[in-house]
């Protein structure tokens, strides 16, 4: 038998192997490119983060909207658990020194997170809030600003100098050169404004955005802005956090329009 095909037979069997080769220099252009496509994804960090359980140290004056924005993040990130535990600034910050188990951390004043470097990954402010004076229902003794807070009849509570507020407070009056002597200096915002609502208090210096839910427990006057302070605050993730990722996109989704807008439905203003 000559060792030669014939030129027809030959032929066919060049055809059939590049027929052959085609499917197998495809896979491998496939496969490749997934590689390129997942790295790409890697490379610009839009894969969404594994799912985890966040635990998230947060200002008392965010207890309210921080329901609100956890309950949309874990509605558009199924899987996801974000558990908030709200205090003082000043007790969120020992709570870190102490090495406590959470992922990130939001205070009401830049102050308390300069103190946390060591701590804390670069923070990005999320929101600002104002003070307002709140008094009794139906403001009894017609306090119309921060003058009449001097006044000895009027029982005045304050957050202690070591919390934001305390320390916004303290502020804006001496600013004013207004003496104030508060019946009680309190750990965080919400207790001051829980003071006035149940008749123990007078008047208190407090967040605008807390005043938002009393109803009409307490009556709100405004401080003018040349006489107020603007509170901001920062939001990072912990570098002892066991969830980096996941951290650190719950806290770049707070400066997104759907964060922003849930904040400044409560009355934060844009950062």
């Amino acid at each position: 038998m000559s060792p030669f095909l014939p030129l027809n037979r030959r032929t066919a069997a060049l055809t059939l192997s590049a027929a052959l080769l085609v499917p197998a220099l495809a896979a491998c252009g496939s496969s490749d490119d997934k590689k390129d496509t997942s790295a790409a994804a890697s490379a610009s960090g839009s894969a969404e983060p594994k799912a985890a359980n966040l635990t998230v140290l947060a200002a008392s004056s965010l207890t309210d909207v921080f329901k609100a924005a956890g309950a949309a993040y874990e509605k558009a990130h199924p899987g996801t658990k974000v558990t908030f535990s709200f205090a003082g600034s000043q007790e969120l910050a020992a709570q870190v020194k102490q090495g406590a188990p959470a992922d990130a951390l939001v205070t009401a004043d830049t102050k308390t997170m300069d103190g946390l470097k060591a701590e804390t990954n670069d923070p990005a402010i999320i929101a600002k809030n104002r003070l307002v004076i709140a008094t009794g229902k139906g403001n009894p003794f017609k306090v119309a600003g921060l003058k009449d807070l001097a006044d000895t009849k009027i029982k005045v509570v304050l957050a202690a100098p070591e919390v934001p507020v305390g320390r916004y407070s303290k502020q804006i009056l001496d600013a004013q050169k207004i003496e104030v002597k508060p019946v009680s200096q309190e750990p965080n915002v919400r207790a001051v404004l829980s003071k006035v609502e149940l008749g123990e208090a007078d008047a208190g210096l407090v967040y605008k955005t807390d005043t938002l839910k009393s109803g009409d427990k307490v009556a709100v006057v405004d401080i003018p802005d040349a006489e107020n302070a603007v509170a901001s605050y920062p939001a990072a993730t912990l570098k002892g956090s066991k969830n980096t990722e996941a951290a650190a996109a719950f806290v770049a989704w707070l400066s997104t329009p759907e964060a922003q807008k849930i904040l400044q439905d409560a009355g934060f203003q844009k950062a």
